[in-house]
């Protein structure tokens, strides 16, 4: 029996705000929500619904009758196709809008927490061309537009250099054009696409796992250095002297040139040999003096400029005065214990990952920090009564844990802990609002502070500074 067709059509539906993911939202007829991904409020559009659940339904507009003053031009040509910037269409005062209240409503609903007046959003001085670091794939099957399916004509080029389409894992936007990452970013990606045709190159077909060229990735930096890494999926030596020779040629501002030869059927890094074919082996970045030592597998704010924005608030919320001992969670590469540590009295960061905490070593030996001591360990068995034994009770604890949040066992330990003062920096509120709700108890929030680390999408940074009750 064929399974009736629930799909709906609603028409002059009002957008009436935006919510997780970007998505914005309306109200069917039935006062259901409905998750639209290509609206934003203020819009009145003809919804075709594409889900149907018992609380609300996902859709797409398919006609604007009215379009919102919140408008903008996007600036991208692949707007419509590509994910990465689901919020170009929107002005940029109304992003920064919709990310303070996420930031207000999530501690508020999921956490349940008293919060004072959030402080104003700290927006971003570059909307666009902003992020240090991308990372494109080849694939040999792009993604088609739809007028291309419409053509009789058979489509020979179905080479692609790109990013992956939103939920298809094997296919790739070829694109022509990016503007979130600066010069040249746009120009090695066309090149090296050019270049490989020419060549015969065959590029990476993910559901055969055949093909050479697999990934590349471009970073770029502060100091103005440019690192550049081609990820192959076969051992051909010559092809590979071929193209990397050419990049030589004609970007000598590349200061870092390196290859990764991956077998594997995924594309992580972190478990591969990185060679270096050309320069040096890392890029520096710059912040307040200090430098950081940028390899290819190292975590860095991907917003150079907003993360010192970003770093600056943690300093003020965590108001050193140069004798604290201050515990750093996921620490990473250290970069936010080394910001803090010329006004504390010591800094022990911590962090699971063995390469970053080797990474977090060096740039401090590089910067002459020697106040700051850094260990490898799973944050939930790391942080520990022996770490407090050994070190102190710190009098200020920095969080800044991955997008699913603290464990459990981590928050019992800090509350266990128990430090005077706790900053706790999250790039999900929804998370950070779970957590803060376990400490409520214990701890009164005295500053929120979104910041806006990632423009043209709907992602945000928060930072709240927590202070102990006294009893």
């Amino acid at each position: 029996m064929r399974k009736k067709n629930s799909r709906q059509v609603f028409e002059n539906i009002e957008v009436i705000d935006a919510g997780a993911k970007g998505k914005a939202i309306a109200k069917a007829p039935d006062g259901r929500v409905i998750f639209l991904q290509n609206a934003i409020p203020g819009d009145v559009v003809t919804v075709q619904t594409t889900k149907k659940r018992k609380a609300y339904f996902e859709g797409v507009a398919t006609n604007f009758h009215v379009l919102s003053d919140r408008r903008t031009a996007p600036k991208c040509k692949h707007f419509e196709s590509c994910g990465g910037c689901k919020w170009q269409h929107m002005e940029y005062d109304s992003q920064l809008f919709y990310k303070q209240r996420e930031v207000e409503n999530n501690l508020k609903r999921i956490g349940h927490l008293s919060i004072p007046e959030v402080l104003p959003i700290l927006g971003s001085a570059s909307q666009y061309y902003y992020r240090n670091k991308m990372e494109f794939s080849f694939s040999d099957s792009r993604w088609l537009y739809p007028e291309e399916l419409k053509q009789d004509q058979r489509i020979e080029d179905k080479n692609a250099l790109g990013l992956h389409m939103p939920g298809m894992w094997d296919k790739v936007l070829d694109l022509d054009e990016c503007h979130l990452q600066p010069h040249p970013s746009d120009a090695i990606r066309l090149e090296i696409k050019q270049f490989a045709t020419r060549n015969n190159f065959a590029f990476f077909n993910p559901r055969s796992q055949t093909g050479l060229l697999r990934t590349l990735m471009i970073r770029t930096s502060s100091t103005g250095e440019i690192m550049v890494l081609v990820q192959f999926a076969e051992d051909d030596s010559s092809a590979r002297k071929l193209l990397l020779n050419h990049i030589i040629d004609k970007f000598p501002e590349v200061t870092s040139l390196l290859y990764v030869i991956n077998r594997k059927k995924n594309d992580t890094l972190f478990d591969q040999e990185v060679l270096c074919y050309h320069g040096k082996d890392h890029i520096w970045e710059s912040m307040e003096g200090l430098k950081f030592r940028i390899n290819a597998k190292s975590f860095y704010q991907t917003n150079s400029e907003q993360a010192y924005v970003l770093y600056k608030v943690v300093r003020e919320f965590a108001g050193l005065k140069g004798k604290e001992l201050v515990y750093d969670l996921y620490t990473g590469t250290g970069t936010i214990a080394l910001f803090l540590a010329r006004n504390a009295g010591k800094i022990v960061g911590i962090e699971v990952v063995p390469e970053a905490i080797s990474a977090a070593i060096t740039n401090a030996r590089d910067n002459g920090i020697s106040n700051a001591e850094f260990i490898v360990g799973d944050m939930k068995t790391a942080l520990n009564d022996s770490i407090v034994e050994q070190h102190g009770i710190p009098d200020v604890l920095i969080t800044d844990p991955p997008r699913e949040g603290m464990h459990k066992d981590v928050v019992s330990q800090i509350l266990k802990i128990s430090p005077k003062r706790i900053v706790y920096v999250s790039c999900n509120s929804a998370t950070q609002a779970r957590d803060l709700e376990m400490i409520k108890e214990k701890y009164d929030i005295l500053k929120v502070q979104p910041v806006d680390m990632f423009p043209q999408t709907h992602h945000v940074e928060n930072v709240v500074l927590l202070e102990k009750r006294m009893d």
